[in-house]
């Protein structure tokens, strides 16, 4: 299963997203804060902190492919993690 950390608005994100979508992957989606270099606005209390719990930052987007046991941050490396293992 893939998980995706991610906000609305953020362009990082939506790169990530429209990949996913590019290669019909399914996904589960978490918001655990608005976009901001300094964070942003905490929306989810519980899923940010399962977000640094899982990778260790407070930082979007990141992806969680549960079934390899694998994180990415950054989108450049979630698009180039995607296209390697699910296209």
């Amino acid at each position: 299963m893939l998980e995706f950390y991610q906000a609305e608005g953020c362009p990082h994100s939506a790169e990530v997203r429209e990949t996913l979508t590019d290669l019909g992957l399914s996904y589960v989606i978490h918001n655990p804060r608005r976009p901001g270099s300094e964070g942003g606005d905490t929306l989810n209390e519980l899923t940010q902190q399962a977000m640094v719990d899982i990778g260790g930052e407070d930082a979007i987007p990141f992806l969680v492919d549960t079934d390899r046991g694998e994180t990415r941050y950054e989108s450049e490396e979630i698009v180039d993690y995607l296209e390697t293992h699910y296209e």
